[in-house]
């Protein structure tokens, strides 16, 4: 096992915990995946805040799974669109699928997320909510007080949020705990607003959530 895989892998059961039920991971599924407690928290607080009119999530970077199968287990939606560029991501979040029983409630599409959604899902813009959890440039972002979301790779927040805001007034990105809160908040339109929730385990934040539309106010416990 690399040795920059190695501390990951002593977390596997906060990451899936049904690992050992046959959970697969590539090499990068280990640094991008959302452990499942955050991934559950973050599902239910889009679920419980969204307009009761959004019947569909897309998730734009799926991995592996995780936030995938968060969504389908929650009960919320009509259908989860999970989207992953990586066929071996994709095939694990297959599988991963399967492990949690959640197979049936997922659409898999191979594929870059901006050109699917432009060409597959721009006519659900009043019925679905965009979750985007892209990758961050690795986990150098941890050594930053600080992390400037234009230095995001490879793509950066504003290349996301105007990507998506063409199609959908509900998106929801998944972001490095210590990103520039002025950066999110220059993304706002006038009149508009956001909520930048902390999502935290073992009493330390793993990552925030920016969420972009018409979402009700999130109760935090």
């Amino acid at each position: 096992m690399p040795e920059n895989v190695r501390k990951y892998w002593y977390h596997r059961y906060d990451l899936f915990s049904k690992y050992d039920e046959g959970v697969e991971l590539t090499s990068n599924s280990w640094f991008g995946v959302t452990p499942e407690a955050v991934a559950v928290k973050i599902a239910q607080h889009i679920g419980d805040s969204v307009p009761p009119s959004k019947k569909f999530i897309i998730d734009a970077f799926a991995g592996a799974g995780g936030n995938a199968i968060a969504f389908a287990l929650s009960g919320r939606w009509e259908r989860v669109f999970a989207v992953e560029k990586d066929p071996e991501e994709l095939k694990c979040a297959k599988q991963n699928a399967k492990v949690y029983g959640v197979e049936k409630k997922i659409s898999f599409v191979n594929g870059d997320c901006f050109n699917i959604i432009k060409n597959r899902y721009s006519h659900m813009r009043e019925e679905a909510v965009i979750f985007a959890s892209p990758p961050w440039g690795g986990p150098t972002y941890q050594a930053e007080d600080i992390f400037d979301l234009s230095k995001m790779e490879p793509y950066t927040l504003k290349k996301l949020h105007t990507s998506f805001s063409k199609y959908f007034s509900e998106m929801v990105f998944y972001l490095p705990r210590t990103s520039d809160l002025n950066q999110l908040a220059a993304l706002v339109k006038d009149g508009d607003q956001i909520q930048a929730i902390h999502y935290c385990m073992t009493g330390f934040s793993k990552a925030l959530c920016a969420y972009y539309g018409d979402f009700a106010d999130i109760q935090k416990p």
